[in-house]
Protein backbone atom coordinates (compact mmCIF):
# COMPACT_ATOMS: atom_id res chain seq x y z
CA UNK A 1 0.00 0.00 0.00
CA UNK A 2 2.69 2.30 0.87
CA UNK A 3 4.56 1.58 -2.27
CA UNK A 4 1.79 2.27 -4.26
CA UNK A 5 1.02 5.76 -2.34
CA UNK A 6 4.80 6.44 -3.16
CA UNK A 7 4.45 5.51 -6.70
CA UNK A 8 1.61 8.15 -7.19
CA UNK A 9 3.26 10.86 -4.84
CA UNK A 10 6.14 10.26 -7.21
CA UNK A 11 3.79 10.72 -10.23
CA UNK A 12 1.92 13.84 -9.28
CA UNK A 13 5.84 14.97 -8.36
CA UNK A 14 6.80 14.66 -11.79
CA UNK A 15 3.32 16.23 -13.11
CA UNK A 16 3.85 19.61 -11.29
CA UNK A 17 7.53 19.56 -12.31
CA UNK A 18 6.53 19.51 -16.01
CA UNK A 19 4.17 22.27 -15.02
CA UNK A 20 6.32 24.13 -13.58
CA UNK A 21 9.19 23.33 -16.46
CA UNK A 22 5.85 24.63 -18.79
CA UNK A 23 5.14 28.00 -16.91
CA UNK A 24 9.09 28.67 -17.06
CA UNK A 25 9.25 27.87 -20.66
CA UNK A 26 6.08 30.23 -21.38
CA UNK A 27 7.80 32.94 -19.29
CA UNK A 28 11.19 32.86 -21.07
CA UNK A 29 9.62 32.51 -24.21
CA UNK A 30 6.56 35.43 -23.72
CA UNK A 31 10.02 37.83 -21.96
CA UNK A 32 11.84 37.31 -25.50
CA UNK A 33 9.01 38.12 -27.37
CA UNK A 34 7.94 41.72 -25.57
CA UNK A 35 11.85 42.29 -25.99
CA UNK A 36 12.17 41.63 -29.22
CA UNK A 37 8.89 43.32 -29.96
CA UNK A 38 9.44 46.74 -28.30
CA UNK A 39 13.28 46.37 -29.79
CA UNK A 40 11.74 46.15 -33.15
CA UNK A 41 8.98 49.07 -32.71
CA UNK A 42 11.74 51.28 -31.44
CA UNK A 43 14.01 50.53 -34.75
CA UNK A 44 11.41 51.06 -36.93
CA UNK A 45 10.28 54.49 -35.12
CA UNK A 46 14.01 55.62 -35.52
CA UNK A 47 14.35 54.57 -39.10
CA UNK A 48 10.78 55.24 -40.57
CA UNK A 49 8.39 57.47 -38.10
CA UNK A 50 10.67 59.16 -35.68
CA UNK A 51 10.22 62.47 -37.86
CA UNK A 52 13.10 64.85 -36.20
CA UNK A 53 12.46 63.58 -32.63
CA UNK A 54 16.08 62.84 -31.52
CA UNK A 55 17.30 65.90 -33.38
CA UNK A 56 14.83 68.37 -31.36
CA UNK A 57 14.95 66.40 -28.32
CA UNK A 58 18.14 68.24 -27.03
CA UNK A 59 15.67 71.47 -26.92
CA UNK A 60 13.07 70.28 -25.08
CA UNK A 61 14.25 71.72 -21.47
CA UNK A 62 14.71 74.88 -23.50
CA UNK A 63 10.96 75.30 -24.15
CA UNK A 64 10.61 74.33 -20.73
CA UNK A 65 12.69 77.47 -19.81
CA UNK A 66 10.63 79.59 -22.00
CA UNK A 67 7.46 78.84 -20.49
CA UNK A 68 8.56 80.23 -16.89
CA UNK A 69 6.92 83.40 -16.47
CA UNK A 70 8.37 86.69 -16.31
CA UNK A 71 7.33 87.37 -12.84
CA UNK A 72 4.66 85.30 -10.17
CA UNK A 73 1.96 88.01 -11.02
CA UNK A 74 2.07 87.41 -14.91
CA UNK A 75 -0.31 84.27 -14.47
CA UNK A 76 -3.20 85.98 -12.44
CA UNK A 77 -3.13 88.80 -14.97
CA UNK A 78 -3.14 86.63 -17.79
CA UNK A 79 -6.19 84.84 -16.15
CA UNK A 80 -8.42 87.50 -15.52
CA UNK A 81 -7.09 90.09 -18.62
CA UNK A 82 -5.72 92.34 -15.89
CA UNK A 83 -3.22 94.69 -18.10
CA UNK A 84 0.75 93.81 -18.47
CA UNK A 85 3.75 95.84 -18.02
CA UNK A 86 4.97 93.34 -20.71
CA UNK A 87 2.59 93.88 -23.36
CA UNK A 88 4.11 94.64 -26.56
CA UNK A 89 -0.11 94.16 -28.09
CA UNK A 90 0.68 90.78 -28.89
CA UNK A 91 -0.87 89.68 -25.17
CA UNK A 92 -4.15 91.39 -26.04
CA UNK A 93 -4.39 91.68 -22.01
CA UNK A 94 -7.49 93.78 -20.68
CA UNK A 95 -8.65 94.94 -24.53
CA UNK A 96 -12.11 96.11 -24.48
CA UNK A 97 -12.60 94.55 -27.74
CA UNK A 98 -11.80 91.14 -26.34
CA UNK A 99 -14.09 91.11 -23.18
CA UNK A 100 -17.04 89.01 -22.94
CA UNK A 101 -19.89 90.51 -20.95
CA UNK A 102 -22.48 88.20 -19.66
CA UNK A 103 -24.44 90.74 -18.78
CA UNK A 104 -24.64 94.48 -19.35
CA UNK A 105 -22.82 94.99 -16.49
CA UNK A 106 -21.47 91.07 -15.72
CA UNK A 107 -17.70 90.71 -17.02
CA UNK A 108 -16.62 87.32 -17.31
CA UNK A 109 -12.20 86.96 -18.42
CA UNK A 110 -12.00 85.36 -21.43
CA UNK A 111 -10.60 82.11 -20.24
CA UNK A 112 -12.78 81.27 -17.75
CA UNK A 113 -15.85 82.26 -20.33
CA UNK A 114 -13.89 79.87 -22.89
CA UNK A 115 -13.47 76.89 -19.81
CA UNK A 116 -17.55 77.72 -19.56
CA UNK A 117 -17.91 77.11 -23.06
CA UNK A 118 -16.00 73.94 -22.63
CA UNK A 119 -18.09 72.78 -20.15
CA UNK A 120 -21.46 73.43 -21.25
CA UNK A 121 -20.13 71.02 -24.53
CA UNK A 122 -19.64 68.13 -22.51
CA UNK A 123 -22.68 68.81 -20.55
CA UNK A 124 -24.91 69.40 -23.62
CA UNK A 125 -22.90 66.06 -25.28
CA UNK A 126 -23.21 64.04 -21.92
CA UNK A 127 -27.14 64.42 -21.79
CA UNK A 128 -27.80 64.35 -25.44
CA UNK A 129 -25.72 61.02 -25.21
CA UNK A 130 -27.70 59.70 -22.17
CA UNK A 131 -30.93 60.23 -23.52
CA UNK A 132 -30.33 58.45 -26.82
CA UNK A 133 -28.08 55.50 -25.10
CA UNK A 134 -30.85 55.26 -22.25
CA UNK A 135 -33.19 54.28 -25.40
CA UNK A 136 -31.09 52.09 -27.17
CA UNK A 137 -29.50 50.21 -24.90
CA UNK A 138 -32.82 48.49 -23.64
CA UNK A 139 -33.10 47.40 -27.51
CA UNK A 140 -29.84 45.38 -27.29
CA UNK A 141 -30.33 43.49 -24.15
CA UNK A 142 -30.62 39.78 -24.65
CA UNK A 143 -32.85 39.58 -21.85
CA UNK A 144 -35.72 41.67 -23.17
CA UNK A 145 -35.11 41.52 -26.58
CA UNK A 146 -36.06 38.11 -28.30
CA UNK A 147 -35.35 39.07 -31.78
CA UNK A 148 -31.74 38.19 -32.31
CA UNK A 149 -31.24 40.40 -35.57
CA UNK A 150 -32.97 43.32 -33.53
CA UNK A 151 -30.39 43.14 -31.13
CA UNK A 152 -27.60 42.35 -33.22
CA UNK A 153 -28.54 45.59 -35.13
CA UNK A 154 -28.79 48.12 -32.08
CA UNK A 155 -25.10 46.22 -30.87
CA UNK A 156 -23.59 47.15 -34.09
CA UNK A 157 -24.78 50.45 -34.87
CA UNK A 158 -23.41 51.57 -31.38
CA UNK A 159 -20.45 50.25 -32.50
CA UNK A 160 -19.65 52.26 -35.33
CA UNK A 161 -20.71 55.08 -33.48
CA UNK A 162 -18.04 54.56 -30.84
CA UNK A 163 -15.51 53.22 -33.14
CA UNK A 164 -14.05 56.42 -34.42
CA UNK A 165 -12.60 58.65 -31.70
CA UNK A 166 -14.15 62.09 -30.78
CA UNK A 167 -11.31 64.16 -33.10
CA UNK A 168 -12.46 62.44 -35.87
CA UNK A 169 -15.68 62.76 -36.10
CA UNK A 170 -15.28 66.57 -35.26
CA UNK A 171 -12.96 66.40 -38.11
CA UNK A 172 -15.89 65.51 -40.70
CA UNK A 173 -18.25 67.44 -39.06
CA UNK A 174 -15.56 70.90 -39.07
CA UNK A 175 -14.94 70.54 -42.79
CA UNK A 176 -18.61 70.49 -43.05
CA UNK A 177 -19.76 72.76 -40.40
CA UNK A 178 -17.51 75.18 -40.49
CA UNK A 179 -15.20 75.88 -36.59
CA UNK A 180 -17.58 76.58 -33.05
CA UNK A 181 -18.81 74.57 -30.72
CA UNK A 182 -21.61 72.92 -32.84
CA UNK A 183 -19.38 70.43 -34.75
CA UNK A 184 -17.81 69.35 -31.46
CA UNK A 185 -21.09 68.93 -29.28
CA UNK A 186 -21.93 66.48 -32.69
CA UNK A 187 -18.68 64.17 -32.08
CA UNK A 188 -18.75 63.99 -28.39
CA UNK A 189 -22.44 63.33 -28.42
CA UNK A 190 -22.23 60.78 -31.05
CA UNK A 191 -18.64 58.97 -29.26
CA UNK A 192 -21.30 59.36 -25.95
CA UNK A 193 -24.34 57.43 -27.41
CA UNK A 194 -21.93 54.68 -28.20
CA UNK A 195 -19.95 54.16 -25.05
CA UNK A 196 -23.14 54.92 -22.39
CA UNK A 197 -25.33 52.60 -25.17
CA UNK A 198 -23.23 49.56 -24.02
CA UNK A 199 -22.50 50.25 -20.54
CA UNK A 200 -26.31 50.60 -20.03
CA UNK A 201 -27.23 47.57 -22.00
CA UNK A 202 -24.66 45.17 -19.51
CA UNK A 203 -26.09 46.49 -16.84
CA UNK A 204 -30.02 45.50 -18.35
CA UNK A 205 -28.79 42.05 -18.73
CA UNK A 206 -27.55 41.76 -15.07
CA UNK A 207 -30.93 42.99 -13.89
CA UNK A 208 -33.07 40.74 -11.53
CA UNK A 209 -36.16 39.75 -13.77
CA UNK A 210 -38.31 38.81 -11.10
CA UNK A 211 -40.18 41.81 -11.59
CA UNK A 212 -40.62 41.93 -15.07
CA UNK A 213 -41.73 38.02 -14.87
CA UNK A 214 -44.51 39.06 -11.97
CA UNK A 215 -45.66 42.19 -14.94
CA UNK A 216 -45.66 39.79 -17.34
CA UNK A 217 -47.89 36.92 -15.95
CA UNK A 218 -50.49 40.57 -15.34
CA UNK A 219 -50.48 41.11 -19.18
CA UNK A 220 -47.77 44.57 -18.89
CA UNK A 221 -46.80 45.45 -22.32
CA UNK A 222 -43.41 45.77 -23.11
CA UNK A 223 -43.15 49.35 -22.43
CA UNK A 224 -44.41 48.90 -19.06
CA UNK A 225 -42.32 45.75 -18.34
CA UNK A 226 -39.04 47.95 -19.12
CA UNK A 227 -40.40 51.01 -16.95
CA UNK A 228 -41.47 49.64 -13.85
CA UNK A 229 -39.62 46.90 -13.92
CA UNK A 230 -36.04 47.06 -15.42
CA UNK A 231 -35.44 51.04 -14.72
CA UNK A 232 -35.68 51.41 -11.16
CA UNK A 233 -32.98 48.81 -10.71
CA UNK A 234 -30.34 50.54 -12.90
CA UNK A 235 -30.87 54.33 -12.68
CA UNK A 236 -28.79 54.76 -10.42
CA UNK A 237 -25.98 52.96 -12.13
CA UNK A 238 -27.30 54.57 -15.62
CA UNK A 239 -26.61 57.65 -13.61
CA UNK A 240 -23.18 56.82 -12.01
CA UNK A 241 -22.20 55.94 -15.64
CA UNK A 242 -23.13 59.47 -17.39
CA UNK A 243 -21.81 61.34 -14.36
CA UNK A 244 -18.23 59.49 -15.41
CA UNK A 245 -18.88 60.11 -18.79
CA UNK A 246 -19.29 63.65 -17.95
CA UNK A 247 -15.80 63.99 -16.72
CA UNK A 248 -14.22 61.71 -19.84
CA UNK A 249 -16.31 64.55 -22.17
CA UNK A 250 -15.12 67.99 -20.70
CA UNK A 251 -11.24 66.24 -21.50
CA UNK A 252 -12.47 65.37 -24.98
CA UNK A 253 -14.33 68.54 -25.50
CA UNK A 254 -10.58 70.16 -24.83
CA UNK A 255 -8.62 68.13 -27.23
CA UNK A 256 -11.36 68.58 -29.73
CA UNK A 257 -11.38 72.40 -29.13
CA UNK A 258 -7.43 72.90 -30.04
CA UNK A 259 -8.57 71.72 -33.96
CA UNK A 260 -11.34 74.41 -33.94
CA UNK A 261 -14.10 72.82 -31.86
CA UNK A 262 -14.46 76.25 -29.49
CA UNK A 263 -13.73 76.44 -25.77
CA UNK A 264 -10.63 76.33 -23.98
CA UNK A 265 -8.36 73.88 -26.12
CA UNK A 266 -8.69 76.39 -28.93
CA UNK A 267 -6.44 79.40 -26.72
CA UNK A 268 -4.40 77.03 -25.11
CA UNK A 269 -3.37 75.70 -28.85
CA UNK A 270 -3.46 79.29 -30.05
CA UNK A 271 -0.75 80.40 -26.57
CA UNK A 272 1.40 77.77 -27.38
CA UNK A 273 1.72 78.72 -30.76
CA UNK A 274 3.10 81.53 -30.42
CA UNK A 275 5.03 80.70 -27.14
CA UNK A 276 3.02 83.12 -24.90
CA UNK A 277 4.28 81.59 -21.28
CA UNK A 278 1.93 83.22 -18.92
CA UNK A 279 -1.37 82.32 -21.11
CA UNK A 280 -0.06 78.94 -21.39
CA UNK A 281 0.39 78.59 -18.06
CA UNK A 282 -2.75 80.29 -17.11
CA UNK A 283 -5.02 78.11 -18.99
CA UNK A 284 -3.30 74.90 -18.06
CA UNK A 285 -3.85 76.13 -14.57
CA UNK A 286 -7.37 77.01 -14.81
CA UNK A 287 -7.97 73.24 -16.99
CA UNK A 288 -6.26 71.55 -14.05
CA UNK A 289 -8.70 73.40 -11.35
CA UNK A 290 -11.68 72.45 -13.13
CA UNK A 291 -11.31 68.59 -14.29
CA UNK A 292 -9.99 68.35 -10.42
CA UNK A 293 -13.75 70.17 -9.70
CA UNK A 294 -15.62 68.36 -11.83
CA UNK A 295 -14.02 64.69 -10.90
CA UNK A 296 -14.53 65.44 -6.98
CA UNK A 297 -18.55 66.66 -7.63
CA UNK A 298 -18.98 63.70 -10.06
CA UNK A 299 -17.46 61.20 -7.46
CA UNK A 300 -19.43 63.30 -4.27
CA UNK A 301 -22.76 63.02 -6.66
CA UNK A 302 -22.06 59.15 -7.62
CA UNK A 303 -21.57 58.26 -4.11
CA UNK A 304 -25.25 59.97 -2.91
CA UNK A 305 -26.87 58.47 -6.08
CA UNK A 306 -25.46 54.65 -5.93
CA UNK A 307 -23.97 54.68 -2.47
CA UNK A 308 -20.80 53.79 -0.94
CA UNK A 309 -21.30 50.11 -1.54
CA UNK A 310 -22.12 49.98 -5.00
CA UNK A 311 -19.60 53.01 -5.65
CA UNK A 312 -17.52 50.35 -7.47
CA UNK A 313 -18.61 50.09 -10.84
CA UNK A 314 -18.16 46.93 -12.08
CA UNK A 315 -20.18 45.23 -9.64
CA UNK A 316 -23.13 45.55 -12.01
CA UNK A 317 -26.42 46.14 -9.66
Amino acid sequence: MSGTLSEAGLAVERHWRELAGRRRLYTIGGAAFIILAMAGSLWFANESNAGKFWDRLPYFFDFVDQMVPRDGWEIFRALFDLPSPYDDGSLKYNHPEGRVYLTQSLYLPEYFYKMLETVNIALVSTLVGFALGFVLCFLAASNLVTRRWLRFFVRRFMEILRAFPEIVIAGFFLAILSIGPVPAIIAVSIHTVGALGKLFFEVVENADMKPDEGLRAVGASWIERVWYAIVPQVMPNFLSYALLRLEINVRASTIIGAVGGGGIGEELRLSISRTHEAKTLAIVLLLLVTIIAVDQFSAWLRRKLVGDQAFAFGRGV
